[in-house]
């Protein structure tokens, strides 16, 4: 699943070919992805004209000088396709810009989702509204952490994942950081030191700020907007090595946690 760098990375591909252009067509060829497109979605975003293009967690924002705000999810395998050229088999929403850009949202597995807020997103969205800071915003930091562990018994890697505590982060990154971090993944939250909180949030930071440069990891199909790979992926200090050497000498290992790998080293992450 494409996790925040990758859909980072999709926001700003589609900047350069959005913001600022009005959409003289926008057009859905099935009914649904995960759910149903918005009915009204084409009566009240075409000739609107796109102010912005933002993220939220793992969402992202399409505003308009109407104060519509149309949020996309990439789901399992979606991604925007900005070659233009006639709908394939599994493009599913049309947006053509005044400009002659001609993006299509591509999802094989239809897993995503598209929606249609009025005012501010981020306060209306129910989505939004029980998540916690953006990983990358100043209001992350070891304070934070230290309050949301606090009497908490769960593995720290599940309390990373919970998304009312910090959105956005998936699986891949959080085992990244954990590993730079020197932490255990199935080690209890509330017993992670003071310490350690404050060496994973710059961990945190770090891992993702990599990853958008690199304009994110490849799992399966994703691919950036201008259809490039992320190559991220050759980075991965852990995840998807096991049986590998980790940088301290030791050998990466993987246990299963809530259904997902986890991928960490036994010597150094304790």
């Amino acid at each position: 699943m494409p996790e925040l760098p990758e859909v980072e990375t999709t926001v700003r591909g589609l900047a350069p070919f959005l913001e600022g252009q009005r959409l003289v067509t926008v057009s859905t060829f099935r009914p649904d992805l995960r759910r149903p497109f918005p009915v009204d979605l084409a009566q009240r975003l075409t000739g609107a004209t796109v102010t912005r293009l933002s993220r939220r967690a793992k969402y992202g924002i399409v505003s308009t000088d109407r104060d519509d705000h149309m949020i996309f999810h990439l789901g399992m395998s979606g991604r925007w396709r900005t070659e233009g050229g006639e709908a394939g088999k599994h493009d599913h929403l049309l947006l053509e810009t005044g400009a002659g850009h001609r993006l299509f949202l591509h999802d094989p597995r239809r897993f995503g989702s598209v929606d249609l807020v009025s005012g501010d997103p981020l306060t209306i969205f129910p989505a939004f509204v029980t998540l916690g800071p953006e990983p990358l915003s100043d209001a992350f930091d070891a304070a934070h952490l230290a309050k949301a562990f606090a009497g908490r018994r769960a593995p720290v890697k599940a309390m990373l994942l919970d998304q009312t505590i910090v959105a956005g982060l998936g699986n891949i990154y959080v085992c990244e950081a954990l590993n730079m971090a020197r932490i255990a993944p199935a080690r209890a939250a509330a017993d992670v030191a003071r310490a350690k909180l404050a060496a994973l949030v710059p961990a945190i930071k770090a891992v993702l700020t990599a990853a958008i440069a690199a304009g994110g990891s490849t799992l399966r199909d994703f691919l950036s907007p201008e259809g490039d790979l992320g190559y991220f992926a050759k980075d991965w200090r852990v995840y998807g090595r096991e049986g590998e050497r980790c940088e301290c000498g030791g050998t990466i290992a993987r246990i299963v946690q809530s259904g997902r790998s986890t991928f960490y080293c036994p010597k150094c992450q304790r």
